[in-house]
């Protein structure tokens, strides 16, 4: 279920995926609310391209850690290229 950042208090969150549309952003929605996954989506800006770089802005979405790791295993079990936790 979708929460404001906030709502996780003083908790670290974990980036788990990056929408670079908004249809691509519901889709996620629709799929975390599936399973009953608690996250907050924020709206960010990122750069993209080699050649032709650009700054776009992507819905960013986080959970705590452990609802982050599962989140990246439904995401990737349905074929999408997650954010792998930094080390």
């Amino acid at each position: 279920m979708r929460r404001d950042p906030e709502e996780f208090g003083e908790e670290e969150l974990e980036l788990f995926y990056i929408a670079g549309r908004l249809q691509e952003a519901k889709k996620i929605e629709a799929i975390l609310d599936g399973q009953g996954i608690d996250y907050a989506i924020q709206v960010e800006h990122y750069r993209a391209g080699v050649i032709f770089a650009s700054v776009r802005a992507g819905a960013f979405f986080y959970a705590l850690p452990a609802e982050a790791a599962r989140s990246r295993e439904t995401l990737k079990r349905l074929g999408y290229k997650v954010q792998e936790p930094l080390p």
